[in-house]
């Protein structure tokens, strides 16, 4: 998947919004991110993962611990190459989840 793909699909998921933070596009919901791309760098993104999948995640060539962002709970992928389209889909999809879930309930429903 190439960059402006991605950009597509992020802003697909109802709710998305994208802005600019510390240097770093990042595509948020409610203004809480779920992916930060560095892309003055390529194409390398972290996002929000399940912390139970989160050593079998990093245990993979190209994906490690993100810096700067919760232990255990954020993972930096390499570049856009490093999983498949549809696995790539479904973890930015589910990095969204888990930020939309710590919203308040009134804020969570206008996005179900």
């Amino acid at each position: 998947m190439d960059i402006e793909s991605f950009r597509e699909y992020c802003l697909s998921l109802p709710g998305t919004t994208e802005g600019m933070k510390w240097d770093h596009l990042c595509f948020m919901i409610e203004e809480k991110i779920y992916v930060i791309i560095a892309i003055d760098e390529g194409s390398r993104f972290s996002i929000k993962c399940n912390p139970d999948d989160f050593d079998a995640l990093t245990a993979r060539d190209g994906i490690a611990q993100a810096y700067h962002l919760a232990k255990r709970q954020w993972i930096q992928i390499e570049n856009l190459d490093v999983l498949t389209d549809k696995e790539l889909k479904s973890r930015v999809a589910d990095s969204r989840a888990m930020v939309l879930a710590k919203l308040p309930k009134k804020t969570q429903a206008k996005y179900v």
